[in-house]
């Protein structure tokens, strides 16, 4: 299955980024495509601002734009739009479209409370669970950004039969700011700090796809944006777009700052024979998981 993440910069408005996103998905003839995470804006909780809720409001016109996107390219396309349910519950929701019909979403379980990145103001967690989405090139496991960091997440799509986990994505380095001197944040900004958060997103990705024998691809966003409040400078994506096979084998990478259409051949069923090599469902010792279910494995 010949797939497509699509790496970009916000470009200063929602109706020049999402001409620039059309333009980069009319360049491949992938069957899959998958955008970055709030692909049509800059991504805006770097603050608390009220104003940014207004952007949920076109939710019912972005999702008629996206099918008819899907529709026109004959493709699936996973998109992650910001989508007001009622006054006062929004959610950062990923739309699967097929080939113009809504095959299904998800919205986003783990929302992260952390400098520049006050999601829990704009969300609220998702309540649809972990299901796969059925479409015409096969069962996706789609998960949203700090999902990533969650193995629970991965392996409840795995063994509801996902062939292959999908991760959107909105992960960067903060900068610091200029006129103050700020401790924390100048450590955090060392080129070795920077590697390090860097390699542990990568790594716990490559885990997932090896603990669960399926492909996994996550698509990033790129260049830096500021913080609409000034308290902090703002935020520099790392890119790296990556699809790992269900090895943790690189498939392809994208760069750290460039913009790209990383295009990869996924086949969804090399996991069935991996699994056949590395049985880890098999082995699972499902009878002493069930401190699993607390918050702390204490007494």
């Amino acid at each position: 299955m010949k797939t497509a993440l699509i790496q970009h910069a916000y470009k200063g408005s929602k109706e020049a980024t999402v001409a620039h996103t059309l333009a980069m998905i009319r360049q491949t003839d992938a069957e899959l495509v998958v955008l970055q995470e709030l692909h049509q804006s800059e991504y805006f909780c770097q603050c608390e601002d009220t104003r940014f809720f207004e952007y949920a409001e076109s939710i019912e016109e972005d999702i008629a734009f996206w099918a008819n996107v899907s529709r026109e390219r004959d493709i699936v396309l996973v998109t992650s739009l910001f989508e007001k349910r009622a006054d006062g519950i929004y959610h950062n929701t990923a739309y699967v479209f097929d080939k113009g019909e809504l095959a299904g979403k998800y919205r986003k379980m783990h929302i992260p409370d952390d400098p520049g990145f006050y999601e829990k103001f704009y969300f609220t967690p998702g309540d649809l669970g972990f299901e796969p989405i059925d479409t015409s090139v096969g069962r996706l496991g789609v998960l949203v950004c700090w999902d990533q960091w969650y193995p629970e997440a991965a392996r409840i799509m795995a063994l509801k039969g996902a062939q292959l986990l999908i991760y959107p994505t909105a992960i960067g380095y903060l900068e610091c700011p200029k006129d103050r001197v700020d401790e924390l944040c100048e450590k955090e900004n060392t080129p070795e700090e920077k590697r390090k958060m860097r390699e542990a997103w990568l790594s716990v990705q490559r885990g997932h796809a090896v603990a669960n024998g399926i492909p996994l691809i996550a698509v990033n966003r790129v260049g830096a944006e500021k913080d609409p409040s000034g308290v902090l400078e703002g935020i520099r994506f790392w890119g790296h777009s990556v699809a790992y096979g269900p090895q943790g084998e690189i498939l392809a990478m994208a760069g750290e700052e460039e913009e790209s259409i990383l295009e990869v051949d996924i086949d969804l069923n090399a996991g069935a024979e991996v699994r056949k090599i590395w049985p880890f469902l098999r082995d699972r010792r499902i009878e002493s998981y069930a401190c699993l279910l607390k918050r702390y494995c204490d007494n």
